[in-house]
C-alpha cells in the first residue's frame, strides 16, 4: 500500500462526507483497514481514496447495496465474485431495455380496437403474467384492474381489456413504477381513449435506463482505476 497520507477528514471533505462515513466505509470492508498512528489514529492512503472514489462512483449505477458488495468483494480479493456482480447488473440493464421495448408493444396493443374474446379468469391470468393471484387482487384494490364479477359464481372476469391492462401494469411495475402512477395513467388512458398520456412515461423511462447505462460505464472505469492502483502497489 502507498505511503499514507490522508486524514479521515481529508477523504470525507473530497466527496461532502462526515469522517464517521469513512470510518463506516473502512469497518464495512468497502475501503481496505487504514494504517494506524502509535496513537491509533487512522491515516489513508491514495489507494484508499480511490477505493471511496470507485464506491461512491458505482452506486448510481448499480445501487448501494451492489456497489457495497463490490467493494467488499475487492477489499478480500474476491475480484472474480466483483466482475460476477457487475456482470450480473449489465444484464439486468438488458433485461429492463427489453421491458421497456414490451411495454412499447403492449401500449401499441392497447390503442388497437379490443377484440370480442380473450377474457380470463385470475388463476390463469396470474400464470401467464407470472404472479400470484393476490398480486391482482391487490392491483384491483389499487384502481389499475376493473374485471367484472360473474354473475353466477361471482368469479372475477377479465376482458380482453382487463388482460391488457394487467400486462401494461405488470410491465410498469417491472420498471419500478409505483401502484398509484400506473393507476393513474391506465386512468388516463382509459379517459382520453389512446396511449398519449403514456409517452412522456417511456420517454422519462428510457432516459433514466441510459443515464444508468452511462453511470454504470462511469463506475466500472472507477473501479479499473482502483484496481489497477491497487495492483501495482501489491507488485
Amino acid at each position: 500500500m502507498s505511503s499514507p497520507r490522508w486524514r479521515p477528514v481529508d477523504l470525507a471533505r473530497e466527496h461532502g462526507l462526515s469522517t464517521q462515513a469513512v470510518r463506516n466505509y473502512e469497518e464495512a470492508g468497502i475501503l481496505p483497514p487504514a494504517r494506524r498512528s502509535p496513537y491509533g489514529y487512522r491515516a489513508y492512503s491514495e489507494t484508499h481514496a480511490q477505493a471511496l472514489r470507485a464506491f461512491l462512483a458505482l452506486i448510481p449505477g448499480f445501487g448501494h447495496a451492489t456497489a457495497t458488495a463490490i467493494m467488499q468483494a475487492v477489499t478480500e480479493q474476491r475480484i472474480e465474485q466483483a466482475l460476477e456482480l457487475i456482470d450480473a447488473g449489465h444484464v439486468q440493464l438488458r433485461q429492463d431495455r427489453l421491458t421497456l421495448t414490451a411495454v412499447e408493444h403492449a401500449l401499441r396493443d392497447l390503442a388497437a380496437p379490443e377484440p370480442a374474446t380473450g377474457s380470463s379468469f385470475v388463476g390463469p391470468l396470474a400464470r401467464r403474467l407470472g404472479v400470484r393471484p393476490a398480486t391482482l387482487r391487490k392491483w384491483e384494490r389499487a384502481g389499475l384492474l376493473r374485471p367484472r364479477r360473474d354473475r353466477t359464481t361471482g368469479y372475477r372476469v377479465y376482458a380482453a381489456a382487463d388482460v391488457r391492462d394487467a400486462q401494461l401494469a405488470h410491465q410498469l411495475r417491472r420498471g419500478g413504477y409505483s401502484l398509484g402512477r400506473i393507476a393513474l395513467l391506465l386512468d388516463q388512458v382509459r379517459t382520453a381513449g389512446g396511449v398519449e398520456p403514456l409517452e412522456a412515461t417511456l420517454a422519462d423511462w428510457r432516459t433514466r435506463l441510459t443515464r444508468r447505462g452511462r453511470a454504470m460505464l462511469a463506475g466500472s472505469a472507477a473501479l479499473h482505476a482502483y484496481l489497477t492502483e491497487s495492483s501495482s502497489l501489491r507488485g
